[in-house]
């Protein structure tokens, strides 16, 4: 069962070269204590262009039955995924993504290099591993897709 209140964030575009990352997508959820809704911030930057841009907030009812699966999935999907070592080091699910997920009892954040210092991990995820992280992925756009405005 997941927390009452927690936040989600995805971001699409974690590696850096000589600079740090372009994200092309920042996804936000967040759900606080005592209410229903889900709170969704949604942030795309479109080919060729330098800056992200921010779409309408929207809101999700925590209460649905399909969204309380969802939320629980992807609890449970991270709880049992690595994290590179040391942090930061390497896109170690080798999708240019990163899933945060922040609540009272559980924090979990993988990363990339965000500039030219690039590191191997010590920790490297199995291919079950890899699809369960696409899987987490999978989930949090899901739930952005099924927000209302």
């Amino acid at each position: 069962m997941a927390p009452s209140e927690y936040f989600i964030r995805l971001q699409k575009g974690i590696e850096g070269g000589f600079a740090p990352p372009t994200p092309s997508a920042i996804l936000k959820l967040f759900k606080s204590a005592g209410d229903s809704n889900i709170i969704i911030n949604e942030s795309i930057r479109p080919d060729g262009e330098p800056h992200l841009d921010p779409k309408p907030e929207k809101t999700l009812d925590s209460s649905d039955e399909e969204v309380q699966d969802l939320i629980a999935e992807l609890y449970e999907i991270l709880q049992n995924l690595p994290l590179e070592s040391p942090p930061g080091s390497e896109d170690i699910y080798r999708m240019d993504t990163s899933i945060s997920w922040s609540s009272d009892d559980f924090e979990w954040c993988n990363g990339g290099p965000q500039g030219c210092m690039r590191e191997e991990s010590d920790i490297h995820p199995s291919e079950i591993e890899r699809n369960k992280f696409m899987r987490a992925a999978d989930i949090v756009k899901e739930l952005v897709g099924m927000g209302n405005p």
